[in-house]
């Protein structure tokens, strides 16, 4: 897989080439995350790369995007309940510290993380999950990727 699409998340989902994506939602693309060391992490891209933080949008552009990180939630939240009998939760997050457009974060949380982690931000994990390969996103996430795309569906179902 290329990996053009990541220098362009947003245009390459608008195109259809960024194969992170999920599911196109009313404000913008359900993605999976890079990393999985939680697996189920997902993204809620905005559809617009000039908006940088939710105050730039219009009010019911703002309340779309919201609904869509609350369906995405679900969803997640949904399948790794399923998948996963350790699953606890999700939490959600709008950060944009590093990346200069509106997202948002949707991490599944778990009983077996490691104790030091389980009750504080994912972000106090080492860094080194973040770039060890063996939690990249591949084809070993396909099946919770279906089963997260089909919460979506039954949630948002084509119109």
């Amino acid at each position: 897989m290329r990996d053009d699409w990541r220098t362009d998340r947003i245009g390459s989902a608008l195109r259809g080439a960024n194969p992170s994506v999920l599911r196109r939602l009313g404000a913008g693309f359900a993605a999976m995350g890079d990393v999985q060391f939680l697996p189920g992490y997902a993204v809620l891209l905005t559809d617009d790369a000039t908006v940088r933080r939710l105050s730039d949008l219009p009010r019911a552009r703002r309340l779309a995007f919201l609904s869509d990180m609350d369906q995405l939630g679900e969803a997640v939240e949904r399948a790794c309940g399923r998948l996963d009998p350790a699953f606890r939760r999700v939490n959600l997050e709008i950060l944009g510290n590093s990346a200069d457009y509106l997202h948002a974060h949707v991490w599944p949380r778990f009983e077996w993380e490691p104790a030091e982690f389980v009750s504080g931000p994912v972000w106090l994990y080492p860094r080194e999950r973040w770039s060890d390969e063996q939690f990249a996103l591949g084809p070993r996430h396909d099946a919770l990727r279906t089963a997260i795309g089909e919460e979506l569906d039954r949630l948002w179902p084509a119109g």
